[in-house]
């Protein structure tokens, strides 16, 4: 008898566990299905979504604020070593591109992360290009942020021109920037 129930204890265990996969999936397909998101295969003269976001001292931004001037939108947090990895190249970027092009570079904080920790390293690595911070998390929802770093080139007009979803190389920035610079 205490087989028997051990047995139909694994029988509910298993057919619970398809009815929660078969769920997940259904909604998985239903709401993917409604997002249209950015990427890099679909990213082409699609317009940037515009969102609000925070300097150190507080003060809210615009990403509709940079229209007129090329983009450089890159999504990023100081524990994540990806994103460190190629903080060097985006700062050689804005040191070369910094008065043609707006490089917005936003922090996440949240969880881990605070805005004092991304202060703290950039300042650590002498990085002088701007900080923002998406407190409210507005810019990581409307770009379907699910992993970081991510960046997106945005042109003059503030369509996304090319975007990566993982750390850059610095090969791969430059032909992103030539490309936006080319569409100005």
């Amino acid at each position: 008898m205490e087989k028997t129930y051990r047995y139909l204890k694994i029988a509910i265990f298993i057919l619970a566990f398809a009815v929660l996969m078969a769920g997940a999936w259904v909604l998985y397909n239903r709401l993917g299905s409604q997002i249209a998101l950015p990427t890099e295969t679909q990213a082409e003269s699609q317009k940037a979504p515009d969102f609000t976001f925070y300097d150190g001292e507080g003060e809210a931004h615009k990403l509709s604020d940079y229209l007129g001037k090329p983009v450089v939108l890159n999504f990023w947090a100081s524990w994540c070593g990806p994103c460190k990895s190629e903080m060097p190249e985006i700062q050689k970027a804005y040191e070369t591109y910094g008065q043609e092009i707006a490089f917005l570079i936003v922090d996440l904080p949240g969880g881990r992360e605070t805005e004092e920790a991304a202060k703290s390293y950039i300042e650590s690595q002498n990085y002088t290009f701007p900080v923002f911070f998406d407190n409210d998390m507005a810019g990581a929802m409307a770009y379907g942020i699910m992993g970081i770093p991510a960046t997106f080139f945005l042109d003059a007009e503030g369509n996304v021109v090319t975007s990566i979803r993982q750390a850059m190389t610095g090969e791969f920035l430059q032909d992103a920037i030539d490309q936006i610079l080319e569409s100005k």
